[in-house]
């Protein structure tokens, strides 16, 4: 078994297709589902996509609670950590703590964490080469 996608609620939608798209680097696309079938945000992103629902503007099926920064994330990042600082840094994106080491499905990774607009919290991490 393997996550295929992730459904993210948001209540700014707006400050969220930013974030995911200009600050972490990830596809902005549209598609249609849901019940009823609405048009859809995803953000894609290598073999993975996060799916958008908007708080009071949610879907069925859905979860029980879908709940703003709620969620914390982990991304592995395709380029150093370094290059992640600085593309945050640049941005004004605040690192909430890191780097830092810790442990990820296949071994030991350096992480950086940031909030999204929701507040959710955001790991950014790399394997060693």
């Amino acid at each position: 078994m393997a996550i295929d996608h992730i459904v993210l609620t948001t209540a700014v939608p707006e400050r969220c297709i930013a974030f995911y798209r200009d600050v972490l680097g990830m596809t902005l696309e549209t598609f249609i589902g849901g019940t009823p079938p609405v048009e859809r945000i995803t953000f894609k992103f290598c073999k993975q996509k996060t799916n958008q629902h908007i708080k009071g503007r949610e879907f069925e099926p859905k979860a029980h609670v879908p709940t703003p920064g709620s969620l914390d994330l982990c991304f592995i990042a395709s380029v150093p950590l370094e290059t992640v600082i600085a593309h945050l840094q640049a941005r004004n994106i605040t690192i909430v703590e890191g780097p830092v080491s810790r442990t990820g499905t296949r071994g030991k990774i350096q992480s950086v964490y940031v909030r999204d607009p929701d507040q959710n919290l955001i790991e950014i991490a790399t394997y060693p080469d």
